[in-house]
């Protein structure tokens, strides 16, 4: 049975969050006066990764909701008990210095449109739609994806099988049928692969250098390689050559 759909993680896979969290964090502390707080740089960008990476472990068990998640980003980060009023204001002055720093990777354009013709696509994010949505906007690739779904509405997150489920239901397709493109070994990769997608990950610069490909799954390098790896699907059969 051949792929109809390519589902899409959006951030560190179109979008190149990595580099406008830390460039938008950068200039976000320097105007706070806030850069050398943290001994340098360097350690503060670390540490606001750190307290991410935590607080959205929380947001993905369920213990807190998306924006519970941002202002406890902001009271950890700076170690102090700030009423959610002020770690909002404190966080949407950072998405200011984010937002400036915007960009899809140069791989992305040419690869949605070489998939347009043959492929149904959507978007499976860990994040929320209001977030998302705004996001594609910008960026001028929004319309190219006819239902985007997002964990803080499904209430479910990836790597579950019941949020790659759920995308599934919304295009009316098997999941045997869709493939799922995210950067993340585990939750994208693992995920996908165990809820019955085929699952490609895109390993952008060696990200998770001791992961391995998911069982079934494919591991690229670059978008280049996608329209391949879908035009090969070898999950009912023939040997895969692309893992």
């Amino acid at each position: 049975m051949s792929i109809r759909a390519v589902v899409w993680d959006v951030d560190d896979t179109l979008f190149d969050y990595t580099t406008a969290d830390r460039e938008g964090m950068r200039a976000h502390l320097a105007a706070e006066g806030l850069l050398e707080g943290f001994g340098s740089p360097a350690a503060a960008l670390a540490r606001w990764r750190e307290v991410t990476a935590a607080q959205w472990a929380r947001f993905s068990a369920g213990e807190t909701t998306f924006q519970g998640q941002r202002r406890d980003r902001v009271r950890v980060f700076l170690g102090e008990e700030l009423s959610d009023a002020e770690a909002d204001d404190w966080f949407d002055r950072y998405v200011t210095h984010y937002e400036t720093a915007w960009s899809l990777f140069p791989d992305v354009v040419p690869v949605l449109d070489t998939l347009a013709a043959g492929y149904r696509q959507a978007v499976l994010s860990n994040s929320s739609l209001t977030v998302q949505d705004r996001k594609l906007r910008v960026l001028g690739v929004h319309d190219r994806f006819e239902t985007i779904l997002c964990a803080a509405e499904l209430g479910v997150s990836k790597p579950e099988r019941a949020a790659f489920r759920a995308v599934c239901e919304a295009i009316s397709l098997p999941a045997h049928e869709v493939a799922y493109v995210g950067d993340h070994p585990e939750i994208d990769g693992r995920g996908a692969a165990e809820a019955g997608l085929l699952s490609v990950w895109i390993d952008r610069g060696g990200a998770y250098p001791d992961a391995g490909t998911p069982p079934g799954g494919h591991r690229i390098k670059s978008l280049a390689e996608l329209p391949a790896v879908l035009g090969a699907d070898t999950r009912f059969g023939a040997p895969d050559t692309f893992g």
